[in-house]
């Protein structure tokens, strides 16, 4: 890891204010340009820019960031040229997670939780065209500013359409967060556009029910329900619902990505005419366990595919045991 930045200390052109993110694989700061005010900084861990391949995806989150130009999408701001280490150069958004903002303000009332959910399908259905899919929407990747407009950041394990695959030594292909990884992801596959389309549907269901679609006590309980059990229905939750939302996140998080949204914008389009759509469109089958196409995947072919970077070896290795002693 690398040595952290602290306040007064210069990275090249930028002054750092204070340090506001540490992750496993970089580190963020509010810094100030002095021709332009202030700015984030991300500085990825040195053993990251040790690792081929590791370091290959930070390298494509700041191409993929440069390309990316819409208001509801964090900002390159870049410069080029010669640098002392390897950094994202980001606009800085003064304002809260939409996490930080659900935690102050709970459920959010019917038309502010659709307005603030159809500008995320904007900006997305943007990323979308340009070829770019996030695979990792979730509140704490979204910050609201202080006239309630979302801006999606954290491109960090984003797929760009062209590029050649990478594989992360610590991570597997699958990533994402447990709460809004669609079932495609749970089971291995890269995911596209419509996962995207699911990971706003669970935002969407979230801000209109305070709660996501599937709770549990840990992340395998979690991804093991998104693949295995229906989705609760909003109305069943809350009657106040009206039906053409709910239709609208249940199409969102089918686990057939052929039964979603094509991409964001598609949904952004139904979110913009909600209230007039005809419910006649939203005719949904019985959900079946697993992806169509693929064999029917048991509990113990389940829990062998999901990530390690979830699970270390050795809690994987006693839960197999577990279920191959119940079976």
């Amino acid at each position: 890891m690398s040595a952290a930045l602290a306040p007064g200390e210069r990275l090249d052109r930028y002054e750092i204010i204070e340090a506001i993110g540490h992750g496993a694989f970089s580190d963020v700061y509010l810094a100030v340009d002095p021709d332009g005010g202030r700015v984030v900084l991300k500085c990825p861990h040195e053993g990251i820019i040790g690792d081929v391949a590791t370091f290959d995806r930070f390298r494509r989150e700041m191409e993929i960031a440069r390309r990316l130009d819409h208001p509801g999408i964090q900002h390159s701001l870049d410069p080029g040229g010669d640098r002392t280490r390897p950094y994202l150069v980001m606009e800085y958004i003064e304002g809260e997670t939409l996490r930080e903002h659900l935690a102050r303000r709970g459920r959010l009332p019917i038309a502010e939780a659709v307005a603030l959910v159809d500008q995320l399908a904007d900006a997305m259905g943007y990323a979308h065209r340009q070829g770019v899919t996030h695979r990792d929407l979730k509140p704490e990747n979204v910050l609201v500013t202080a006239d309630g407009r979302p801006v999606v950041t954290d491109f960090g394990i984003a797929l760009m359409s062209g590029a050649r695959r990478l594989t992360w030594r610590w991570l597997t292909s699958q990533m994402g967060t447990p709460d809004y990884m669609a079932p495609e992801q749970v089971q291995g596959e890269r995911g596209d556009a419509r996962t995207d389309v699911y990971a706003l549907g669970v935002i969407l269901f979230e801000l209109l029910a305070g709660r996501v679609p599937w709770e549990g006590d840990n992340p395998l309980s979690i991804m093991n329900q998104a693949v295995t059990r229906p989705a609760p229905s909003l109305r069943e939750l809350d009657p106040l619902i009206p039906p053409p939302l709910d239709a609208i996140v249940r199409k969102c998080i089918r686990k057939d990505p052929a039964e979603r949204y094509p991409d964001a914008a598609a949904l952004a389009a139904d979110l913009e005419s909600w209230k007039d759509l005809d419910l006649s469109q939203f005719v949904f089958a019985a959900e079946k366990p697993g992806l169509p196409g693929s064999q029917r995947r048991g509990p113990l072919l389940l829990v062998a595919g999901i990530s390690l970077g979830f699970l270390g070896a050795s809690a994987l290795f006693v839960l197999i045991v577990a279920l191959l002693q119940h079976h």
